[in-house]
Formats: structure tokens, C-alpha cells, sequence
């Protein structure tokens, strides 16, 4: 049996009871979410900090990656003239060591010929030609 006084309070009071008890089930639930958003704020912050340190590191590298990029350039510009300088050398020294064979063939072949002594023309000398010319204005003085 149920007391008359329940059954006096009417419609209304059963539905401000079901409500009160909606808002109690409401504000529990706010109260989980609010700390359920305070953990991801804070998660949040820590997100951002790791991203702010990723962009710093991402800045280092590509800071490096230029660097890097123009020593190699140098590197590549410094290579490219010893290369060339190298080359230079190896066509000179081939020059060279051709003259050479063709010199060490011709001294081979004469040595290898028997000599044939040649003939000397008989050429004044210098001196004598030069004495010669002063020995008649030597007379001319003298007389």
C-alpha cells in the first residue's frame, strides 16, 4: 500500500523528482567531463612543446643540410681543378716521355750503325780570315 500522503503531492512533484535526479546525473557527468578536458589541456601543452622543440630541430637540420650542400659544392669546385691540373700533367708528361722514346730510338739506332766518319770542308777559321784582312792595313801603316 502506498501512504495517502505520496499520493497527494500530485504529478508535479514526481516530475520535479525525476528532473532533480537528471540534474544531479547531468552535473556528475560535467564534473568527469571537465576533468576529462583538463587532462587533455594539459596534454595539449606538452604537445606544443614537443612541437615547438620539432620545429627548432626540424630549423637545425635544414640550417645544416645548406651547409653541408655548399661544402660539398666547394669540395666538388676544388676537385674539379686538381682534375684538371692533373690532366694537364698527364698530357704534358706524355708529350715528354713520347720525345723521349724518339730520343732513346735514335741514339739506340746510332749506336747500332757502324760510323761513317764524315768528311770536315775546309773552312777558314774566323781568326785567320779576320788576321787576314788586317795584315795589308798592318803594311800600309808600317810604310
Amino acid at each position: 500500500m502506498i501512504p495517502t500522503a505520496l499520493l497527494s503531492l500530485g504529478p508535479t512533484f514526481y516530475l520535479e523528482v525525476a528532473l532533480d535526479v537528471l540534474l544531479a546525473a547531468t552535473l556528475c557527468y560535467c564534473v568527469i567531463l571537465e576533468r576529462r578536458l583538463a587532462a587533455v589541456r594539459k596534454g595539449q601543452e606538452g604537445l606544443k612543446t614537443h612541437i615547438g622543440e620539432l620545429n627548432m630541430a626540424i630549423a637545425g637540420a635544414g640550417a645544416s643540410l645548406r651547409a653541408l650542400k655548399s661544402a660539398a659544392g666547394e669540395a666538388a669546385q676544388t676537385l674539379d681543378d686538381r682534375l684538371k691540373r692533373a690532366r694537364l700533367h698527364i698530357d704534358e708528361l706524355s708529350v715528354l716521355t713520347a720525345s723521349g722514346e724518339r730520343i732513346a730510338q735514335r741514339m739506340e739506332g746510332a749506336a747500332a750503325s757502324p760510323r761513317i766518319a764524315r768528311e770536315i770542308p775546309d773552312m777558314p777559321l774566323p781568326s785567320t780570315s779576320i788576321l787576314s784582312r788586317l795584315a795589308p792595313q798592318a803594311e800600309r801603316a808600317v810604310q
